[in-house]
């Protein structure tokens, strides 16, 4: 492709079009196929020309057809590897020579993608980890055996050893990891505990998120326990058990019970969902908004093997100070919302 080596360009993607597939417009067909890409970030590649069908450049309008080959090239070259070394806190909960536990902030993004090539947890621990020697193996992307989301706040294990790295993704991959989750969701849960089983794939409309199929027509098989902590009248906090992994596990599965996690916005759970139509409700809700514009999430503990003592290793981290601060503003509400219906929520 001379016209790419002219400009500098690497090949970061490329997707052949399924046979039988409908025409629809390039850059909806690349966001429906590639996991983490945005209509704009899409936009932005095309707008500078870096985007090709059949081997010519082409705009977000086209309308993709079965067979055509579709490469997405990028200025930087595609190294996923090459984390740069950053000197970034971490929050270090625990480390020895085979592994490391990292209480990770709202807000950092995991490892580096389009976007992200900088700031992200990846690149601190390619800092602090630079003589480890999973940073000599390519294939193993820097240790990296999980992943959560960038909003969503706690603990996470990387490997500092090829061993160590096989051992740990083995444990996940057979779901013997143990995994508890913090949240405050929408509404009020009817019991106190229970069980969400339903596959977990791409939502058929909006390809950014996650949907439930319950009949197990599409996604992977997926089940997360629950059980109630506390109730706020309108939101409720919840300790959740992944038994699975999936992308967006938590945030899909309550979405599809009805009680989106508070603050989400991907999943509508930044809007008012429950409550009452006095004003002062209205602003308190906003207002604990503000506090916390993420979705309500965190991985409060996290239990695994130890790859070289096989002692069971199990790891706790807080809650982060906006979402304390927001079930603190919550509870004080319940319990003004609890003595009155003429509540004051002035000065929470």
């Amino acid at each position: 492709m001379s016209q790419t080596q002219e400009n500098n360009l690497y090949e970061h993607h490329k997707l052949i079009v399924d046979p039988g597939q409908k025409q629809i417009r390039l850059d909806q067909y690349i966001a429906g196929h590639l996991d983490g890409w945005t209509r704009s970030q899409i936009l932005k590649v095309a707008k500078e020309g870096g985007i090709f069908v059949n081997g010519k450049q082409e705009k977000p309008s086209y309308k993709v057809k079965p067979g055509d080959v579709i490469t997405i090239m990028l200025p930087e070259p595609k190294e996923p590897w090459e984390i740069v070394p950053q000197d970034l806190p971490l929050d270090i909960v625990y480390e020895d020579q085979d592994l490391i536990v990292v209480n990770k902030p709202a807000g950092m993004v995991v490892h580096p993608a389009y976007g992200h090539y900088k700031g992200t947890l990846m690149n601190a621990l390619a800092y602090h980890l630079r003589e480890a020697p999973v940073f000599a193996d390519p294939n193993l992307r820097a240790g990296m055996v999980h992943r959560i989301d960038k909003d969503t706040s706690g603990l996470l294990v990387v490997a500092k050893t090829p061993q160590a790295h096989a051992h740990l993704a083995a444990q996940f991959a057979a779901h013997t990891t143990s995994r508890k989750y913090i949240a405050l969701i929408w509404g009020n849960l009817k019991s106190d505990q229970g069980t969400i089983t339903g596959h977990i794939g791409r939502h058929p409309k909006n390809r950014q998120i996650m949907a439930v199929y319950p009949d197990g027509s599409h996604g992977k098989h997926a089940v997360t326990h629950w059980r109630v902590l506390e109730r706020f009248y309108f939101t409720t906090l919840v300790e959740l058990t992944l038994e699975t992994g999936r992308t967006h596990q938590i945030r899909a599965h309550m979405k599809h019970l009805g009680h989106p996690l508070f603050g989400d916005k991907d999943y509508g759970g930044d809007k008012i969902l429950y409550g009452i139509r006095s004003r002062r409700y209205q602003q308190f809700v906003r207002n604990t908004l503000e506090i916390l514009p993420r979705q309500a999430l965190h991985a409060k503990t996290l239990g695994f093997v130890h790859p070289r003592t096989n002692e069971q290793m199990l790891f706790d981290s807080p809650l982060p100070e906006d979402m304390s601060a927001a079930i603190e503003r919550w509870r004080k509400f319940a319990q003004a919302y609890g003595d009155s219906e003429d509540f004051d929520v002035k000065n929470l």
